[in-house]
C-alpha cells in the first residue's frame, strides 16, 4: 500500500476507535489506557534519549527525569478532564487539537509559500499556522454546545489550542533532530504513523490549556 494511502487508513481507524473509546467508555478504563500510552511515551523518549547521551551518565538521568516529568503530567490530565468535565469535554480537547494539524497540513500542502521554522521543521509553513488555527476554532465552535464556552471563549480556546499544538510539535521535531531521526517510532507498531511521540506532540501542552479553560 501506498505509504500516505496507509497512514491515512490507519489514522481514520485509529480515530473511529478513539471516538468511540471516548465517548463510551468509563473514567477508569480512559484512565487505564492512558497509563499504557503515557508509558511507551516515556519509554520511547528514553531509548531516543539513549541514541545521543549514554544512559550511565548524569545528563541521560537529568533530560530523561524532566522529559518524563513533562509527558507524564500531559498524559495525566487526560482523564482528569474526562472525570471532572465528562467524557465529551475530552473529545473536545482531542477532535479541536487533532483537526488543527490537519488543517495545518492541508493548508501547508495547499498554499505553504512561507517558512515558519525552517531550522527545526522544513514543512512547516506560516499558512499551515493560519490553517491550523482556523481548524481549531472552527471545532472548538461547533462543540460550543457541549462545553458550554461563549464564543469569544470557544475562539481564544481554538486560536491556543492550535498555538500549543504547534509548539508541542517544533518541541518534540527539534528533538528529533538532535537525536538524529526522522520520526520518533523507535517501536516499530504504529503501522506507518510514526512514532508515539509524532502521534501525541501536539497534545503534550494543550491538556493543561483545556485544564486551566474551564
Amino acid at each position: 500500500m501506498n505509504p500516505i494511502a496507509k497512514r491515512v487508513v490507519t489514522a481514520l481507524s485509529v480515530a473511529a476507535l478513539v471516538v468511540c473509546g471516548i465517548v463510551f467508555a468509563p473514567v477508569w478504563v480512559i484512565a487505564a489506557v492512558v497509563s499504557v500510552l503515557g508509558f511507551l511515551a516515556v519509554l520511547e523518549y528514553g531509548l531516543l534519549l539513549a541514541r545521543r547521551i549514554s544512559p550511565v551518565t548524569f545528563p541521560f538521568v537529568l533530560f530523561f527525569a524532566l522529559g518524563s516529568l513533562v509527558l507524564v503530567a500531559a498524559f495525566a490530565v487526560l482523564p482528569t478532564v474526562a472525570a471532572r468535565s465528562g467524557n465529551l469535554m475530552l473529545l473536545y480537547l482531542l477532535s479541536t487539537v487533532k483537526i488543527s494539524d490537519m488543517g495545518g497540513f492541508a493548508f501547508g500542502v495547499a498554499f505553504g509559500r512561507h517558512k515558519l521554522c525552517p531550522s527545526i521543521s522544513p514543512n512547516k509553513s506560516w499558512e499551515g499556522l493560519a490553517g491550523s488555527v482556523f481548524a481549531s476554532c472552527l471545532i472548538s465552535c461547533a462543540f460550543a454546545g457541549t462545553t458550554g464556552f461563549a464564543l469569544p471563549k470557544s475562539l481564544a480556546f481554538g486560536v491556543a489550542a492550535a498555538l500549543v499544538g504547534t509548539f508541542g510539535d517544533l518541541v518534540e521535531s527539534k528533538f528529533k533532530r538532535w537525536v538524529g531521526v526522522k520520526d520518533s517510532s523507535a517501536m516499530r507498531f504504529t503501522n506507518g504513523m510514526g512514532g508515539m511521540l509524532d502521534m501525541f506532540d501536539s497534545l503534550v501542552f494543550a491538556p493543561g490549556l483545556l485544564y486551566c479553560f474551564v
